[in-house]
């Protein structure tokens, strides 16, 4: 029944009856799965009684875990071939963990969990990625396109993981991840996965690129940006609840951010001509500023709603900014993927874990509204570095943005 499903799907989605369609409903799951499940997980952590330090560190496990395990499966990928195999492995391996949270208590028994959990979860995307880039070929500027479908995945899920929250209780979240998981797992057995490289030479190219000036300030930019997203996921509803709103408000805050995003990556080509990578990531960084330190001053849980709007400029054009301005800074140098991948690692990844753990702190001794102040500052603290210390007039002209149109 559920492969019927998703073969009647598949057809519609792809034209030519080829396989993308497949790839846009991998997206929507897997983000399906994550919408209904990450954005809950410190509620439950706070349900089973873990303070907010506790809480932080759990949350900065998987960005650590992440930054490591993912090059060393693309790496082992690469090495054996058997793409395809790591994908649906993970993947089934992530299910299965997921039903431990449901028996785990407490903090010694949870960090294993924790950490199984982010190992097996590692290879996922960007096998995905891999996958998709490779069924585009030549048309590789349609991939914003074919990840439009995560989004959408996101904001319908997260309204309805929020309302089902509220009826059934926290555990159902968990549920929710399987399911999403479970019908990924039958996509992802049918998907031509790739077996071009995505792990070979990383860590050499990474040396080669910072010697680029430049690519430096970008990265502390990055850095900062990550610091505030990584606060703003994880204790964004545990302030939210204390401030009296719902599960389903906390939902409906993930599809108002998610209707936010489709402009912006659908128009992101458009938006780059106009200002450039570097202008755009500058009102991204912008925008990450006013969102934080907006969240400080909310009187009353619903103004999450119209905040999240900003989401697609703190998400969607940050993300879509930097990849273009590190591809900028990376061409000449023959290390595109190379930087992609350090790009999401120092974003994901050690501004996530640096946010996870010093926000619990923070959130622990002093609250959530001087959380969100000092989170702003730190917004504030990068965007005046890569504003300051941007290229000169002789580098602007070597970085000169290259979009058609």
């Amino acid at each position: 029944m559920i492969n019927q499903t998703v073969n009647q799907i598949d057809r519609l989605a792809t034209p030519d009856g080829g396989s993308m369609g497949g790839a846009r409903l991998a997206y929507f799951c897997y983000f399906a799965a994550m919408a209904g499940f990450m954005p809950f997980l410190s509620l439950y952590y706070a349900q089973l009684g873990l303070s907010a330090s506790e809480i932080g560190l759990l949350v900065g496990i998987p960005p650590v875990v992440t930054f490591v395990a993912a090059p060393l499966w693309g790496g082992l990928a690469d090495a054996t071939h058997r793409h395809k195999q790591i994908l649906s492995g993970a993947v089934v391996s992530a299910m299965l963990v997921v039903l431990v949270f449901l028996v785990a208590r407490g903090l010694p028994l949870l960090i294993p969990v924790v950490v199984a959990y982010a190992l097996f979860s590692a290879p996922i995307m960007p096998l995905i990625d891999n996958t998709v880039l490779a069924m585009l070929g030549e048309e590789r500027a349609r991939y914003g396109r074919v990840r439009l479908w995560g989004a959408l995945g996101w904001g319908v899920v997260g309204t309805v993981g929020g309302v089902l929250v509220d009826w059934v209780g926290l555990r159902v979240s968990f549920l929710n991840y399987f399911v999403f998981m479970l019908i990924l797992l039958l996509i992802v057995l049918r998907l031509p996965v790739a077996q071009t490289s995505i792990g070979s030479r990383f860590w050499q190219g990474a040396r080669s690129l910072f010697a680029e000036p430049q690519w430096v300030v970008l990265l502390i930019a990055i850095f900062c940006s990550g610091v505030a997203m990584s606060i703003t996921n994880s204790f964004l509803f545990l302030y939210v609840d204390e401030l009296g709103g719902s599960r389903t408000l906390m939902g409906l805050s993930l599809t108002v951010a998610t209707v936010s995003e489709v402009p912006i990556f659908f128009y992101a080509e458009r938006l780059l001509r106009r200002w450039g990578a570097r202008g755009l990531l500058a009102i991204a960084l912008l925008a990450q500023v006013v969102r934080t330190f907006a969240y400080a001053l909310i009187p009353a849980a619903w103004l999450i709603l119209p905040i999240s709007l900003l989401h697609g400029f703190t998400f969607s054009a940050m993300w879509s900014a930097s990849v273009a301005y590190a591809s900028e800074l990376a061409a000449p140098k023959g290390l595109m993927a190379t930087a992609q991948g350090l790009l999401g690692g120092v974003s994901m990844g050690l501004g996530g874990v640096m946010g996870a753990l010093v926000g619990g702190l923070v959130y622990e001794r002093y609250g959530a509204v001087a959380l969100f102040v000092a989170v702003g500052l730190v917004a504030l603290a990068g965007l005046a570095f890569f504003v300051a210390a941007g290229p000169g007039a002789t580098e602007q002209s070597r970085l000169r943005p290259r979009y058609p149109g």
